[in-house]
This record gives C-alpha cells, structure tokens and sequence, in this order.
C-alpha cells in the first residue's frame, strides 16, 4: 500500500473511527484482565472478512481508544432443544492493542497493549477495513511485504525488517508446512529492497540453491573452504574425536603442541609485515590454543615424531602413535577435504571472511552453505565456525556490517537436551541469540520440532512465524514463548494450510494469521522427499547407475552428471 492510501486510511479513522453505517454484533458482559466475554446478538455473513471465526479481529470504542480484541473462542453455553433462535451465544476476546484516537496534539497511532478497558456494555464491531489497512499496511519506510492477512485478503501482511532481524526470528512448523518458502520469499522480499545485505544460509537440506538465482553464492563441500586453523580446540577435537573417550592422553598432547606451531606461524606473519613497513606489534604470548593463525599439520606431525624419538617406553609411546596416525587419517579423508585439503596454507582469513560474509556484495547478498552431504560432526562444527565468525566479526566491527545467520533444523545444532549436540555450536547459536543484537548479528531459526530446540534461543526469538503443528508438545514448548494476548491463535496451528502461518512477535504490527504470497516455480525451494510411486513406476535403464553411484560413495561427493 502506498502511503498516500495509508494517509488517507488514517485520515479515516481520524474523522470517524466507527462509522455510523456499521452494526454491533454484540455488547460486554465480562472483563477479566486481558479477556472480554460477548453476547452475540447480531452475526453478518456479507463476506469472509466480516464472519464471526477464531482469530477475527474486533474493535471496542471506549471513548478515548478504540481497543482491538481477537476472537478466542465462541460457544453456546446452554443449548436449547427448539431451533435455537432464542440461544444465547457467547465469544471470548483477548485484547491485544488499541487505536489511540486523534487531539489537538497528536494523530491517531495504533500501540501494543490496553490502557483503557471496556466496560460492562460497551458495543463490539467487526473491525473496520480502514482500521485492518492502516494497522497492516506498511507504515515504516523499513517494512516489505510478504503475504496477505487471512481475515481479509485484501489487506497486504508486512513486516519490519528492522524487528525482524534485530529481534531474532523463528520459523517452525511441521515438515510439509512451507517453511522453506516462507524463509525463501521473506528472504527475497527483504533483499530485492535492501540489495546491499549480507545474509548467510546454513542449508541442511541441500534445498535453497535455486531459490535466489544471481543474488546468491553457492557453497557446497566442493567449492567451500573453512582451513582447519580457523578452528577452535574443541571444534578441531570434534573433528578428530566425536566421541572423546578413552583420548585424554591424546587430546593433552594436542593441546600443548598447537600453541607452539601457532606462534612460529605468528612470528612468521610478524617478520613479513614488518618487511613491509607495517609496525604494528606482534607478541607471541598473546598466541594461544584458540588464536586463529595459521599453522601445518605437518609441523604438528613433525613435533609428534621428535616426541617419540625422545621416548623410551613403548607404553608412553602408543598415545603420540594414535594421535600421529588419527592426525594423519582425517587429513587424507575426503569428506574433510574442504578443511585438509589445501596443499599449501597460507593466512587467506581475510579473503575466506570476505567470500562468506559477502563483503563487498558483488550483487550476491546471500551465501548459501550446503551442508547436506557432510558428516554429522563435521556440519556441526561448520556451524559452530561460521555462527563464531559472524558474531566475533561484528564484535570487532562494532555492527558496522550487520550479518543474518539463517539456521535451517536449529534443533540439530542447539538442542534442548545439553547431553546431545555439539556444545560449541549450541553456545555460538546462544551468544547470538543473546547478544547479537549488539553486535549487529541476526539468528533466524527454523525447526518442525520447537519441543527439540534450545528454549534458551527461542525465547529470544522477538517474531514467531508458527506454521502447522500437530504435536501437543511442540504447541506447548510455542505458548511457553509467545505473549499471552496471542496463545488463543495457537489453538488453530493443527488445521493451518501449506503457506499459513501465525504471526507473532515485534516484527509485525499484532498477532494474526497470514497467508504468505506464492513464490515463482523458480524460487521454490527444492524437495529432497523421494517419490516411491514415481521411482517405482519406471525401470532404471541406465547401465552405469550403481557404477557412478559407488563412485560417489567412494568419492563421499555428488559428482556431475553425465551429458
């Protein structure tokens, strides 16, 4: 909506808030708190928008405000056994804002909450078409479009990016929902009006790589490359010993000989730039386990070996033989090649954080990160990495570059449960989460089990967009993060369609329902779910199939088709 027609739509509600042509459908019998009860006593049927169904938006006028209530529930409390002409019918609302009426001082401007209550009596409207346009249309020079308002369809749903990224968002809902195109069309709604963001997308799925066309790169465990320096010592260990048992030994020996290697790197830096007339100062005390600087494996190997040469008994010796040898494995796997499998290493953190983040844009906001095909522990610790990168970066940036980390099956990576997981990943996800706002680091967390997920995180997520759930522990685990005013919505998230959704939270103007707008076939996101009437509807005739499948077994990557 244009704000000429958003003028005119407040205009509207400033002169005559409740039009004299509009009939009450009902009166106040009841307040308590944030809870209305009505005597229905008039149902119009003229049209979708103005039928009496859950989640419907109403208005009460008390004098100053004008408050608005979604209908809760509506029942019949003592049916007769006639016709039922003579019924009396009940709703229940909860009032969730209100429309502060225009003075001498200040417009008319709609607020979250109520200030001043009905009273006993006090007539209920359907809300007007004016008021739904003005309170959904886009208001704020940061607000996009991304679907319509399910009550009256001709009202655009938009929402505030600025709420909606600073905030932190979540999107969950049941596998079939539609949350991969929810994320894909608010994605590119937000990027096709702010085309210099830098947005980052952890794909589990291996599904989003044709969604954003040119806007976007694509990082598959082929083209991508995340030098195992970058790494922590917990990340490195979870590479190298997922299960940790019985490699204390090991793992100290490691421990004490990474410094070391790191602060030769780190000197070797320092001599180069100084070479250059760079005089910034190096102290290699300041080197430890955890600096990212870059050092050889081979050097590491090379440490191991004088170690056992200085070794007399071959007991002291087999915990420096099974860290050379699981050193020397993992560097020759080729499922850790986009870690190992650089000939030379050389200091490219600039360039790497460069191409990620997206900085400069290149006119591709978006990176893509296909994790799909990688090994449980190894995704786990790609998340951990790029989630510590991007809030390190803004931490050292002072936000001057803000960053969206878009985590797709967040319950994977930061489960509720502590004793599963990667807790380095879990905790980057949480400083995010916590602190990122600071920082200029966005998380948008998408998941089909809110039960699984860390409620630490989610309830840091400000804007919930809810999309079919039908487990009753997943809609428990969602009223226990969204506010009170909006838990009667929840009611409705078994029965909504592929595409609806509950939206919640600061970035949008109140609670309700939307229906997302349809994306192009070329945008929708890629279905990994098999077919087994198709696949079992035709003969496989391609002689070479099992071949080229063992060798992309043997090769642990997709290779490229055959022409």
């Amino acid at each position: 909506m244009s704000q000429s027609s958003l003028k005119q739509n407040i205009t509207s509600i400033n002169k005559n808030t409740l039009s004299s042509d509009e009939v009450s459908i009902g009166e106040v019998v009841s307040i308590t708190g944030s809870h209305a009860l009505v005597r229905i006593y008039n149902e119009t049927h003229q049209g979708d928008r103005e039928r009496l169904q859950l989640g419907a938006i109403v208005s009460v006028d008390t004098g100053a405000v004008v408050v608005l209530a979604l209908i809760a529930g509506m029942s019949i409390p003592a049916p007769s056994l006639d016709d039922g002409a003579n019924d009396v019918k009940v709703m229940e609302l909860e009032m969730i804002g209100e429309f502060v009426k225009p003075s001498s001082t200040s417009p008319a401007r709609f607020q979250r909450g109520v200030s001043h209550y009905p009273t006993l009596g006090d007539q209920v409207f359907i809300a007007a078409r004016t008021e739904l346009s003005a309170l959904f249309a886009s208001s704020h020079s940061a607000s996009v479009r991304v679907g319509v308002v399910k009550q009256d369809s001709s009202i655009p749903a938009t929402v505030n990016v600025n709420e909606l990224f600073s905030r932190h968002t979540a999107i969950l809902g049941t596998t079939g929902a539609g949350k991969s195109c929810a994320v894909s069309l608010m994605l590119q709604a937000v990027t096709d009006r702010y085309q210099k963001a830098h947005i980052v997308i952890l794909d589990t799925h291996n599904e989003y790589a044709s969604s954003f066309g040119d806007k976007a790169v694509v990082f598959d465990p082929a083209t991508f490359t995340l030098p195992y320096w970058l790494l922590t010592f917990d990340e490195l260990i979870e590479v190298l010993y997922p299960d940790r048992h019985g490699v204390e030994t090991e793992i100290e020996i490691l421990r004490e000989m990474i410094p070391i290697v790191k602060r030769v790197g780190y000197s070797s830096s320092a001599s180069v730039l100084r070479t250059t007339g760079d005089q910034r100062a190096f102290e290699t005390s300041n080197v430890t386990v955890d600096t990212p600087v870059p050092y050889r494996i081979s050097e590491i190997l090379a440490l191991l070996d004088k170690g056992l040469g200085s070794l007399n008994n071959t007991e002291n010796m087999s915990p420096y033989k099974k860290l050379r040898n699981r050193l020397f494995t993992v560097s020759q796997d080729a499922r850790y090649s986009f870690m190992f499998g650089t000939l030379t290493v050389q200091d490219n953190m600039v360039d790497i954080l460069s191409k990620l983040f997206r900085i400069p844009i290149d006119n591709k906001p978006i990176s893509i990160i296909e994790l799909g095909s990688l090994p449980t522990e190894v995704a786990q610790v790609v998340v951990s990495v790029v989630s510590r990168l991007a809030f390190d970066f803004g931490l050292w940036s002072n936000g001057a570059s803000p960053i969206a980390i878009v985590c797709e099956d967040a319950h994977r990576f930061a489960p509720a449960n502590h004793n599963y997981g990667f807790a380095p990943t879990r905790m980057a996800l949480a400083r995010i989460a916590k602190e990122g706002r600071k920082t200029g680091v966005s998380l948008w967390v998408v998941s089909q089990r809110p039960t699984e997920l860390d409620p630490a995180i989610l309830s840091q997520c400000n804007t919930v967009f809810a999309m079919r759930l039908a487990n009753n522990s997943d809609q428990d685990a969602l009223r226990a993060v969204v506010p009170d005013a909006s838990t009667s919505l929840l009611a409705s998230l078994p029965s909504l369609r592929t595409g609806e959704a509950i939206a919640v939270g600061e970035g949008v103007p109140l609670p309700t329902s939307i229906r997302f707008d349809a994306l192009r076939k070329t945008d929708i996101p890629r279905s990994l779910t098999a077919s087994f009437t198709d696949g079992w509807s035709v003969e496989i005739d391609d002689g070479r199939f099992i071949e080229r499948i063992v060798e992309q077994w043997r090769a642990q990557r997709l290779l490229p088709p055959e022409i």
